[in-house]
């Protein structure tokens, strides 16, 4: 309380002063870094402040069409959105902002926050977080631009500034809309007369091969109605634009020319450009036919076209597939976060590619729970983003290669093969392992065996929720493991017993037994016997 009692103080005079956030960085999918600023708690806890009174401000009034860093909306609501209201559309424009967060005009986004905000103090504030700079690597970097990723206040100010090209889009599509509805195919309307003046046919026919006769009349109707489209294929006049867009990234769906979406793509350019000082990213602003495949959001996004018919509850046959747009997740997305986890191994053979299921030797000296839980974690977080795409099925292919390296690192952790780890660890129909918790009860955890069924359920709760994988891959600290009285090597009990330390992780180079169990622990201790201890500095400890 001392400590936030001198927040408070130092706000009254205004003399408190950010410090400049810690300068690290992630990689990204396409091989770059993205660099993350880190703020000291005293900034984290203040800024979580200022976020709070400016959700409070905005939250009201910002577009339907923004998802991005929102209550109740993530990258699902986002792209349902886009699978509701884009049905039909032609052309697909895939909209990107380079380097947004680094670019962000500092006096810009203030004039914005001033339109809604009248202290200045508060204002002010937000400024000196704005210029408080980075440090990389000892070195101070003052920031004349742009707001730090990994700020807290970094994604409501970021949807702030983008408000206005969300308002923009909005006039936008209403200026660009025209016509009420699509001008009618005259041969269609035709069958749907023939199609009824039949029906009141059956309706009046009194014999059985008369009725035979028409109902055979009316399937070849529908039959024909089927090859036919409700509307001209070249719509004159008619023309829609719908607009999603999540942080930095935002979809358009066109019902219009080529020519049309070029004009988009340049007038958003201009907007940008012009009144938020932003640049559109040329490599990844596409402009994408609705028959090929747009990228939003880690989801291939197209338009279905297909002849394909059911019947409905009164029996009437239609086309509830065609024009629909879809979602789909692609083996290369697949391929690539099996890569990334490191189960898999590709194999060329005669122009084919195999993936073939391969061990981790990191989790080798895991605990037998540690092991699954880790697979378990990584197959539901993938799912659980994955599971509205239209072809979720094909996580079935993710699950047998995510199984099969489970095996391997069984078998090689116990020196044995995949079928007796099958034997060994079945329960009924399942795998799964069988522990004891702290109260004595005997738990059998069981590999994931749910099954990857489409689900559109979007709900704040289920949706885009983080697995803790802290919980699955903790090591257990050095005061318990000295109360243990064990050496963790050759596991010899009541002796006394040592401490080896090395100074970095990275350091080590996993050769041997004991530097391999380090790293898979992420240990810089290691609780040896005496003699175990001496072989460790003479090289001899196996």
């Amino acid at each position: 309380m001392k400590r936030i009692d001198a927040i408070i103080e130092s706000l009254k005079d205004e003399s408190y002063q950010p410090k400049p956030s810690r300068r690290t960085y992630i990689p990204k999918k396409n091989g770059k870094k993205r660099p993350l600023g880190i703020p000291s708690f005293d900034d984290k806890l203040l800024q979580e402040v200022i976020r709070m009174i400016l959700e409070a401000i905005y939250e009201g009034s910002f577009e339907p069409s923004s998802h991005g860093f929102r209550q109740c909306r993530s990258c699902h609501t986002a792209l349902i959105s886009v699978q509701k209201t884009f049905t039909a559309v032609k052309w697909f424009i895939e909209g990107d902002i380079h380097s947004f967060f680094d670019s962000i005009d500092h006096d810009i986004l203030i004039d914005i926050l001033r339109e809604r905000i009248a202290d200045e103090r508060f204002l002010r504030l937000i400024r000196k977080f704005l210029n408080a700079g980075y440090i990389e690597d000892w070195t101070f970097h003052k920031t004349y631009s742009g707001t730090p990723q990994g700020g807290i206040i970094s994604p409501i100010l970021a949807n702030i500034y983008l408000d206005k090209l969300d308002k923009y889009m909005k006039e936008y599509c209403k200026a660009f809309n025209k016509e009420k509805r699509r001008d009618r195919n005259p041969v269609y309307r035709q069958n749907e007369t023939l199609m009824l003046k039949t029906r009141k046919e059956l309706a009046i026919a009194t014999h059985e091969a008369e009725k035979k006769r028409i109902i055979e009349r009316i399937r070849q109707l529908e039959r024909e109605r089927m090859t036919l489209s409700p509307t001209l294929a070249i719509a004159t006049g008619y023309k829609r634009l719908f607009y999603v867009r999540y942080a930095d990234d935002w979809l358009c769906g066109v019902i219009g020319s080529k020519e049309d979406c070029k004009t988009i793509k340049e007038d958003i350019k201009q907007f940008l450009h012009k009144k938020l000082r932003l640049e559109l990213s040329e490599e990844k602003t596409l402009i994408t036919n609705a028959k090929d495949k747009a990228h939003f959001l880690g989801f291939d996004i197209y338009v279905r076209h297909t002849n394909l018919a059911k019947r409905d509850a009164l029996g009437r046959l239609g086309r509830n597939y065609t024009k629909k747009v879809v979602l789909a997740i692609s083996n290369d997305t697949i391929r690539q976060k099996l890569l990334d986890y490191g189960v898999v191994k590709i194999i060329h053979h005669q122009g084919k590619e195999i993936w073939k299921p391969w061990h981790r030797n990191k989790l080798k000296n895991h605990d037998d729970l540690e092991i699954i839980e880790s697979y378990n974690a990584q197959i539901r977080g993938f799912y659980n983003y994955y599971r509205i795409a239209n072809n979720s099925s094909i996580l079935n292919n993710f699950y047998y290669i995510m199984k099969y390296s489970m095996l391997k690192t069984f078998a090689g952790k116990y020196n044995t093969t995949k079928s007796k780890i099958i034997q060994r660890y079945r329960v009924g129909k399942d795998f799964g392992v069988t522990y004891t918790n702290a109260k004595g009860k005997e738990i059998t955890r069981l590999f994931y065996n749910q099954g990857f069924k489409r689900k559109t359920d979007c709900s704040y709760k289920k949706c885009d929720t983080i697995v803790p994988m802290a919980l699955f891959n903790t090591s257990t600290s050095l005061i318990d493991r000295l109360r243990a009285n064990k050496c963790e090597v050759c596991g010899k009990e009541d002796t006394e017993l040592h401490v080896h330390h090395v100074r970095k992780i990275k350091d080590l180079k996993d050769k041997d037994f004991w530097d391999s169990f380090m790293i898979a622990r992420r240990r810089k201790t290691l609780v040896l016997c005496e003699s175990c201890h001496s072989k460790l500095h003479w090289g001899k400890l196996d």
